[in-house]
């Protein structure tokens, strides 16, 4: 494929899929905000613990398989077809064995409302099995449109049922049916405008794709566990009060993270595969996605924690309040984790994905050493906040260093390219604190509105006075999208 027609797909791509993430994102604000409302502390904690078991499922059934195909230079008709038919038969399998556990894990907990709502929830398995196959063609295709609506009609619906069910007083209910309905709608929406693959099932099939296959199940299996360890042990070492305020901040957090991650991974993966015989292309195009990634993340990031006392008071209420010192540390996260994923892809890209796996035990053998620290010394939750992001940092750093292996971009270009922004970003973070200072006897909303203003201001003028490159870069993105 031609560099230009691939970087157009590319620029395109992102521009559907970010735009989409936007929406969902504010979508999901919205929805979590009135939710959280009408929902006590306790109903966040039980669905977190629940959501330790989902995400570990979820890769499972995956299986890596998927990551495989978009890898694959011409996949087959059979290895969509096997692929398809050992996600469902996986997830059916795990269905049947969480929900025989559920008793014993709501009597661990002393929830019993876990035994009550996990038949229900794991649902989640079986239907997403049914999806992961086309949501890997139509990534290979990049029709990140078509995923993008996909994705926001689903938000959309599950949000109105969660907003209807929490207004009615469902409870912890009203998050069961939030993400059983998103997968839902996903799963039928791609069903009906997807193409059912081909091809026959074939062990030979997954023989073949076992190897890489396997190795990104491991990991993706590893990082499941530790993702969501310290809600796991929070469950049962304190409370589901405390467990529902430390994962709200969490999910606060997640919401600008995991769609800036998404829309730029899930763009950049099949790229990057595409540039792996260009040592130059890849290369640059890595450096690139970096400091893109970074000029949006950090001040977002930076942003969040500057406004957050303002912005739990004014929008989630008083009840929230407790969840601010853990929201303002986990935000940290938020300059680590889409950089980390960047770095992650150049492995997946280049690499057998051996070295994935090596990498992720010996980062989970550090991450180990500091949940074992935070929970047995200071004991206290925002000591396990501040392990939480201790961890993120520990898998920045390896992922920089080990995909330094697979590119000729020395360590100090990129924290050159990344500096800029990290200054821009500090000056901001300052101001944005000046200025609520000086506001101080203003209203919330005013005060809010004011930092808001003042932080985007300080950013985009230092940024356009140093003319800096990621600034540039992004002032030509924006004029190609208006081209296209």
């Amino acid at each position: 494929m031609a560099g230009g027609r691939l970087k157009n797909k590319v620029v395109s791509g992102v521009v559907w899929s970010m735009s989409e993430k936007a929406g969902t994102m504010l979508l999901q604000m919205v929805v979590s905000i009135i939710v959280a409302r009408r929902l006590m502390p306790e109903d966040f904690g039980v669905m977190a613990i629940m959501t330790f078991f989902t995400s570990i499922s979820l890769a499972i059934v995956d299986s890596g398989f998927s990551q495989t195909l978009i890898r694959k230079q011409s996949p087959t008709a059979d290895e969509y077809r096997s692929v398809q038919i050992f996600n469902i038969a996986a997830a059916a399998v795990l269905y049947l064995v969480l929900v025989a556990l559920s008793p014993a894990i709501a009597s661990f907990y002393g929830y019993p409302v876990i035994a009550d709502i996990a038949p229900v929830l794991m649902l989640l398995l079986p239907i997403n099995a049914m999806c992961v196959v086309q949501n890997a063609v139509f990534m290979r295709e990049f029709r990140f449109a078509m995923i993008s609506k996909i994705v926001f009609l689903s938000s959309f619906v599950s949000g109105a049922v969660a907003i209807g069910m929490a207004l009615a007083g469902c409870g912890v209910w009203s998050l069961v049916a939030q993400r059983l309905t998103a997968m839902a709608v996903k799963a039928a929406l791609f069903a009906l405008v997807g193409r059912r693959p081909g091809g026959s099932f074939s062990v030979r099939s997954l023989r073949g794709m076992a190897p890489y296959s396997m190795r990104l199940l491991a990991t993706d299996l590893i990082a499941a566990v530790y993702n969501n360890i310290a809600q796991l042990i929070i469950g049962k070492t304190y409370s589901a009060t405390a467990l529902g305020y430390f994962s709200q901040a969490q999910k606060l957090k997640d919401l600008p993270v995991t769609s800036t991650v998404q829309s730029v991974q899930n763009v950049t993966f099949p790229a990057l595969a595409e540039l792996e015989g260009d040592r130059r292309k890849f290369d640059e195009s890595y450096r690139q996605i970096l400091m893109i990634t970074a000029f949006v993340m950090f001040p977002l990031m930076a942003g969040l924690i500057s406004i957050a006392p303002d912005m739990f008071r004014l929008l989630l209420g008083q009840k929230w309040m407790p969840t601010v010192p853990y929201f303002e540390i986990v935000c940290l996260c938020g300059l680590c984790y889409p950089l980390s994923v960047v770095a992650y892809n150049v492995l997946k890209t280049r690499s057998d994905g051996a070295i994935i796996l090596r990498l992720e035990v010996l980062k989970k053998i550090v991450m180990t050493a500091i949940l074992a620290y935070v929970f047995i010394v200071p004991h206290s939750i925002e000591a396990v906040a501040w392990g939480v992001a201790a961890m993120s940092a520990v898998e920045l750093a390896v992922n920089l260093v080990a995909a330094r292996r697979y590119t000729t971009l020395p360590l100090s270009r990129i924290f050159t390219t990344l500096l800029p922004t990290i200054a821009t970003t500090a000056v901001m973070f300052a101001s944005v604190a000046a200025v609520g200072k000086l506001a101080a006897g203003h209203s919330v909303g005013l005060r809010l509105f004011e930092c808001i203003a003042a932080g985007a201001a300080v950013y985009t003028l230092l940024s356009l006075l140093l003319r800096s490159e990621a600034m540039l870069e992004t002032v030509k993105i924006v004029r190609r999208i208006y081209r296209h």
